[in-house]
């Protein structure tokens, strides 16, 4: 008798158990995918900028994409098969909302832009905006201050501002 009940109730717990990993699966939301595109310099007013300013853009860039997505918060999709486009669009910030476009073509549901506003060699910003490419909620933008026009400030501004800012929205 025993073992007729234990063959009746291991169909059944593999049953529950099929339906419970259901649920979890379709229980659990998405992630949304998001395009985030490179850093671009801005607001550089009387300064040029110089050769570490561009060559820290792209690292800033992945740094970026890396901890957002490392975050679970975010699905990143690649941006570089429209890179010759963006690059002609730039600054992605008044070109009228082209990265929302570029983003939508990527199949990404949330545009990323960043910008790096060098006030003096001392006094800088980086700022984060972050766009629902259909416009259902409204834009949400991050900044934070940063002294030094450094790798490691600039390293250390990028973490501050996901950690404490974007991520805790």
């Amino acid at each position: 008798m025993a073992f007729c009940s234990q063959s009746v109730q291991k169909p059944q717990f593999r049953l529950l158990l099929a339906f419970w990993a259901l649920f979890a699966v379709t229980g659990a939301q998405a992630a949304p995918k998001a395009a985030v595109f490179d850093f671009q310099l801005a607001n550089l007013g009387q300064l040029p900028p110089t050769q570490a300013d561009v060559d820290r853009l792209p690292r800033l860039s992945d740094e970026l994409r890396k901890l957002l997505g490392d975050s679970g918060l975010y699905d990143i999709v690649p941006v570089s098969s429209l890179k010759a486009e963006i690059d002609k669009a730039a600054p992605l910030r008044s070109c009228g909302g082209c990265a929302t476009g570029y983003a939508r073509k990527l199949g990404a549901q949330i545009a990323i832009t960043g910008e790096i506003q060098k006030v003096s060699n001392l006094i800088l910003n980086i700022n984060v905006y972050i766009a629902d490419v259909n416009g259902a909620t409204p834009e949400k933008a991050y900044s934070v201050d940063i002294r030094g026009d450094t790798d490691e400030s600039f390293d250390r501004g990028v973490k501050y501002l996901v950690k404490n800012n974007i991520l805790h929205e």
